[in-house]
């Protein structure tokens, strides 16, 4: 498929509050409510969750649909638009799938820029970044990407958040151990990370062709043996010229841990302040890389040097890439080593069970460089031509960029016609993997883990929030829940929830998140019993 996407040349219209303005669920006339949510089929136990006070002010929009004979079961404002947040992630994996194939993979090779003359390279090392997700870093020994419930790319806002056991310059050594097998020795020349294949940012962050550790790198942070001693501090991984400086007191065990995030004092010099209780595990907090292929070139001659190769450089230089050839010529240059991506439904998989936002760009990228751009941004519109092609009505959606920040809109029926055209494709029992799964992994790993629905409803969560300073509060902009339910009769379901315009004091703020997103899990699982 050839296709071109161009960059919208205006803002979408938003027809807004009239038509959003959800009827009223709890309270005013029963006759009326009755009738109205009747006709809608919401199960009880879901309108229970809807009633609560702490959705007075919310708007809700819900939709069910039968897999196999189409019929709708709930249909409640199922045509409003609302922001998902980050279900988007469903449009731009799904229009990435539907674009190159779950089993694709991407080749990231590293050209040689000059002859080998007696094991010494006399030119320079070309490491030309594809957009691979995790570059090695996170692949299991079956071959599967490896997550963790809450990742690194939010540790943070949020707290709690892991590493996964793999060492995540894997594919680095990789491509290093290929080029000292190939008769490099040595490079008398540079070594050069090409991240020309497209460009992008999303929340002021890059979003490059290359990807090492997901362009970040690791503050974990220990408690010291006893209240009163400092803490330790660790950085994964640990790549010149970036050190680290622990101004973390260890506080009473059950105490508080409040982590400031990793600031960059200059020269590579991160520095973290705060405390950590003493029974505390140890926290993790992540530092955002600017220029990642900088940090991808360091990582790299490193890698080289771990693996016999000399490189003569300066590794802690900026990345040279003005000294580049052209692109064309680039492509011209023989390869010297290889690293395979893993298999596009594996990188969906890390996209959609943990949300990552980078990542869901990055597909976008992709999809604008297949549609002739280096562009990112272009990259919608030709998301866009490929769900009309799968024959989704698009209308039914207006979309900003891949993972769901603000300015996304949706209806909860044109997202359940989204499911609809994966699950009627020859890779459906793929795409179901992707999602996460309530009550077992994922971002839905803890939500309704007891109830009956836990392991049937794979779904896709989005969450927004803002800042209401005139009341000095936090409104949770939305949390959308929706994707495939096995339901108990035996039936497939495609669903949607979306809860748009709940509040809570900044105190509790972070509960009423993590309570929301039970609470959709609680609707969905009311629909799994229910039909």
């Amino acid at each position: 498929m050839n296709r071109r996407g161009s960059a919208a040349a205006a803002a979408a219209v938003l027809l807004a509050a009239a038509s959003l303005t959800a009827c009223t669920i709890g309270g005013g006339d029963d006759d009326d409510t009755s009738s109205a949510t009747d006709s809608a089929g919401i199960p009880d136990a879901a309108l229970a969750v809807m009633n609560e006070d702490r959705y007075a002010n919310s708007r809700w929009q819900i939709y069910v649909e039968d897999l196999e004979s189409g019929d709708v079961l709930v249909d409640y404002f199922g045509d409003a638009m609302a922001e998902p947040g980050s279900f988007v992630k469903t449009y731009s994996a799904g229009a990435a799938w539907l674009e190159f194939g779950a089993d694709s993979t991407l080749t990231t090779p590293v050209k040689a820029s000059g002859e080998v003359v007696d094991g010494t390279l006399q030119g320079d090392l070309i490491l030309v970044g594809q957009g691979d997700l995790t570059m090695g870093g996170r692949t299991k020994p079956d071959g599967t990407v490896s997550i963790t419930d809450l990742d690194h790319n939010d540790a943070n806002p949020l707290p709690g958040a892991t590493l996964t056991p793999e060492d995540p310059l894997t594919g680095l050594n990789d491509l290093a151990e290929q080029v000292k097998a190939s008769g490099i020795d040595s490079v008398s020349g540079d070594v050069i990370v090409d991240d020309r294949l497209f460009t992008g940012e999303l929340v002021g962050q890059p979003v490059t062709p290359i990807n090492i550790n997901q362009n970040i790198i690791d503050v974990l942070i220990t408690p010291g043996a006893s209240e009163g001693d400092p803490a330790t501090g660790e950085l994964i991984p640990a790549v010149a010229p970036w050190t680290l400086t622990v101004d973390v007191k260890t506080v009473e065990a059950g105490g508080t841990t409040a982590l400031d995030d990793p600031v960059d004092a200059g020269d590579g010099q991160l520095t973290i302040t705060g405390t950590i209780a003493a029974d505390a595990d140890p926290t993790l907090k992540v530092y955002v890389f600017d220029d990642p292929a900088t940090f991808a070139r360091t990582a790299f001659i490193e890698a080289l040097e771990r693996a016999g190769v000399a490189v003569t450089a300066d590794p802690i230089t900026p990345n040279p890439d003005a000294a580049l050839p052209s692109e064309d010529e680039v492509a011209e240059l023989a390869a010297v080593a290889e690293l395979a991506s893993l298999p596009l439904s594996e990188e969906v998989t890390y996209v959609m069970k943990i949300s990552y936002n980078r990542g869901a760009q990055t597909l976008i990228c992709r999809l604008a460089v297949a549609g002739g751009s280096k562009d990112c941004d272009d990259g919608m519109a030709v998301a866009g031509e490929i769900w009309q092609d799968a024959g989704l009505d698009t209308t039914g959606a207006s979309l900003v960029d891949g993972s769901g920040l603000p300015g996304n809109f949706i209806t909860a029926e044109n997202a359940a016609q989204v499911q609809r055209i994966m699950m009627e494709g020859p890779d459906a029992d793929l795409w179901v993997d992707t999602l996460p799964i309530m009550g077992v992994d994922g971002s839905l790993a803890t939500v309704q883990a007891d109830s009956e629905a836990a392991g049937k409803v794979f779904a896709k969560t989005g969450t927004l929030a803002a800042f209401d300073a005139f009341n000095t509060r936090f409104r949770i902009v939305t949390k959308t829940l929706g994707g495939v339910i096995e339901a108990e009769s035996g039936r497939t379901l495609l669903f949607t929830v979306m809860m748009n315009n709940a509040f809570a004091s900044p105190e509790d703020y972070i509960d009423a998140v993590f309570q929301a997103n039970d609470d959709v899990g609680a609707m969905a699982a009311a629909i799994q019993q229910e039909y």
